[in-house]
């Protein structure tokens, strides 16, 4: 018997086999090159959604009283310190009071001589010894006297400057020594009541506009008491806790700026907010039964907003769309889209017109979602 040589079996088999996988890679490698590139795709639905228009606010307390010296003197006291709580009738400066003491006593004397001169015509007059012309001119002197020394008591208390308010206490623009008067342009202080705060904020005439027409009310008054209560954005990027509500407005347009002047009114028990505050107003809108598509779904090319919507055999094809909000991460359109259509929501930059793609379905409310920043400016 022939011995059979087991190399000249095994490797033209070998070769046989690895001939055919390559064949085989190389036809599953062809097919995949062949089959469109997938991306997710999800179907527009109508949505109601709330958003809120921003608008730059400036905030003061509802009561800020400016403190000013009344009579001119050297400050002598200081009684309070700045940010201080105080009520109404609350020392906060003394005035030095020396001089007008002096000038109080010497209007007194003067009283005192002219009722001695006024008692003492009195029996000549009624003895018909003098004329009652000299009773009256002596009478006329001792009211001028009083006068004067009254004039002179009321500089003595006004040097005591008082709150005329509750509120808490501002800067503290002069100190000890300090020679003061009613004529400075600077008070001594300013005296806030900041329980509630006003926040003062424009509107442009486009907006307001839009505000007329779609607040329910006969007048303006009906529709700022019917307009819904506003949020205030803080300087750190922060929502204040209490809602606000706007109380009033001039309901007429500047000519300088082109812009109606609002002013809401805020709460404000742990003192958080006071004098001189900024921030942002934020109004509601309420888009009802709207659509809406996520900002990444979406290509800004020189200010027109595009996506890309599934057409037939799964091609793609651009489409511009018309914004009239935003909320959140999301475009409220206002044209270029419908309720239905199906859209690419993610690695739209590959895409171009009339590309065939395979669709990968994803839920609409998936892609709809708010995204939390991870960081806060």
């Amino acid at each position: 018997m022939k011995n059979i040589n087991l190399k000249s079996i095994i490797i033209p088999s070998l070769a046989l086999f690895l001939l055919v996988s390559c064949g085989n890679n190389n036809g599953n490698q062809q097919q995949a090159a062949q089959m469109p590139p997938t991306f997710p795709v999800s179907q527009l639905e109508s949505k109601t959604v709330t958003g809120f228009q921003e608008y730059p606010t400036n905030i003061e307390g509802i009561i800020n009283s400016h403190v000013r010296a009344k009579v001119s003197g050297y400050i002598q006291k200081v009684y309070v310190d700045e940010g201080q709580k105080v009520q109404k009738g609350q020392i906060l400066f003394k005035l030095e009071t020396q001089s007008l003491s002096q000038d109080a006593g010497a209007a007194k004397a003067r009283i005192n001589v002219a009722q001695v001169e006024v008692d003492k015509l009195i029996p000549l007059v009624e003895k018909n010894i003098i004329s009652p012309v000299q009773l009256e001119t002596a009478k006329a002197n001792l009211a001028q006297a009083k006068a004067n020394y009254s004039s002179i008591s009321a500089n003595i208390d006004y040097a005591t400057v008082k709150s005329p308010v509750n509120g808490y206490v501002g800067a503290i623009n002069f100190r000890e020594g300090s020679l003061v008067s009613p004529n400075d342009a600077t008070p001594l202080t300013t005296v806030s009541d900041i329980q509630q705060v006003y926040a003062f904020f424009n509107l442009n005439e486009s907006d307001y506009l839009n505000f007329l027409e779609n607040t329910i009310g006969k007048n303006l008054d009906e529709k700022i008491k019917n307009f819904p209560e506003v949020s205030l954005l803080l300087a750190n990027g922060n929502t204040y806790p209490e809602k606000g509500k706007i109380q009033t407005s001039t309901g007429q347009i500047n000519r300088n700026t082109g812009t109606v002047s609002f002013r809401a009114v805020f709460n404000n028990p742990n003192q958080l907010l006071t004098n001189g505050n900024s921030g942002r107003i934020q109004i509601p809108v309420v888009y009802e039964n709207a659509i809406v598509v996520p900002q990444a779904s979406t290509i800004d090319q020189q200010g027109h907003i595009l996506l890309f919507k599934v057409g037939e055999n799964n091609t793609v094809i651009s489409s511009l769309i018309t914004i009239k909000g935003r909320v959140d991460n999301l475009y409220v359109v206002e044209s270029g889209v419908k309720a239905g259509d199906k859209i690419v929501v993610n690695g739209i930059g590959k895409l171009r017109n009339d590309m065939p793609i395979t669709p990968q379905n994803v839920s609409f409310d998936s892609i709809v979602k708010p995204i939390s920043p991870l960081f806060k400016n």
